[in-house]
């Protein structure tokens, strides 16, 4: 089974020597966070989706993706114009591989309990409810207005593509497996995320698991909802969650899966990335 050449802006712009683009059956652009980039300080800890992602045609991505980059920011036409201009005025894709969701979750757990209820995704103490599991932590206003705002940024990215060469082409994106707040960043400062969260809020230790696990559960119910009701069938997810092996609460390094707090190590990513061939396959024939 080939795997997919990914190339960079780089080496797609080079005039001298650039990527054989062409040459190939399926020509995706990618965009996204530190999953299709760099997930740890330095980058060789550890790999990202992209790599080792089959078809079973040959295939290439040109891959704008850059580490802690939100929905948002990637669509940005200031932020970001080159991928607009690939996206609209370049040439017509194959398909667009999206990772994005995750760095949105992250910030927005990050809140202050000072803030009011509909602008933080957990709740404070005297918010604590009897609900089962993480879902008594919380704070049901503050999904609201982070379900929206989610959807309606993809609902841009979308319309983004349409404005272009590039209407219709199929958009795949992808949930993210369930990390558990743990004191380990990325290096260099970067994290941990929901580790100082859960201890901001004063969230018990041995319910920091299930509140990820519910935070990224929504998640992954949100995005597929968003794919669901997309008119045109053009929006695909790659369901992964329970694919990795979690780590402990208590785990001060890596694991087998997790090379730090939220990021898997290459044999994690390498399970993410199998799950992908059977859908490129479904979507892109």
């Amino acid at each position: 089974m080939p795997e997919i050449q990914v190339f960079n802006l780089s080496q797609y712009r080079n005039s001298e020597d650039p990527a054989p683009v062409s040459s190939f059956n399926l020509q995706f652009l990618a965009q996204g966070d530190s999953w299709f980039s760099i997930g740890a300080m330095p980058p060789t800890l550890t790999t990202n989706l992209l790599d080792g992602m089959t078809t079973t045609v040959a295939a290439c991505a040109i891959n704008c993706a850059k580490p802690g980059w939100k929905l948002s920011r990637m669509i940005d036409r200031v932020r970001d114009p080159s991928f607009n201009w690939l996206l609209t005025r370049d040439r017509q894709w194959s398909g667009l591989l999206f990772s994005g969701g995750g760095n949105d979750l992250i910030e927005a757990i990050q809140a202050a309990p000072t803030e009011t209820s509909d602008m933080r995704l957990l709740a404070t103490q005297a918010e604590w409810t009897n609900a089962p599991g993480g879902l008594r932590y919380l704070s049901n206003p503050g999904w609201m207005t982070f379900s929206d705002h989610l959807t309606a940024i993809v609902q841009e990215l979308l319309s983004t593509r349409d404005s272009g060469s590039c209407k219709g082409i199929p958009v795949v994106m992808h949930t993210y497996d369930l990390a558990v707040p743990r004191n380990v960043g990325a290096g260099m400062g970067f994290g941990p995320w929901l580790y100082r969260a859960m201890l901001t809020y004063g969230i018990p230790q041995k319910d920091w698991s299930a509140v990820a696990s519910a935070l990224l559960g929504r998640l992954q119910t949100l995005l597929n909802h968003i794919a669901a009701t997309t008119p045109d069938g053009s929006l695909h997810i790659v369901s992964s969650q329970g694919t990795l092996v979690p780590a402990a609460t208590s785990a001060v390094g890596p694991t087998q899966d997790w090379q730090n707090e939220i990021h898997p190590t290459p044999h994690g990513y390498r399970k993410l990335s199998a799950l992908w061939q059977p859908v490129l396959d479904l979507v892109f024939g």
